[in-house]
């Protein structure tokens, strides 16, 4: 069995306004933490909300489909509802 190793971490070099680039030293520094630290969090929350987004995209055209088939099924039956009467 590994002992839990950190995840292997990987370099991105990106360019930002100068006045981000500042903001995050001012954030840095309140916060206490290093600015490669923010940004990764903040690349991790960005993407935990665009798989949230994409999964009740998901949910909602699965929701729509399911919604026609019992359209669909209660069609079908309408004319049985009315047999018994």
């Amino acid at each position: 069995m590994q002992p839990n190793l950190p995840p292997k971490k990987a370099k991105l070099n990106i360019q930002i306004s100068s006045k981000m680039k500042s903001k995050l030293s001012q954030v840095s520094v309140l916060k206490g933490k290093k600015i490669s630290v923010l940004v990764r969090e903040c690349i991790e929350e960005k993407l935990k909300q665009i798989d949230k987004e994409i999964f009740e995209e998901e949910m909602k055209c699965a929701y729509q489909e399911l919604a026609q088939e019992n359209l669909k099924i209660s069609d079908d039956f309408k004319y049985v509802d009315t047999e018994n009467l």
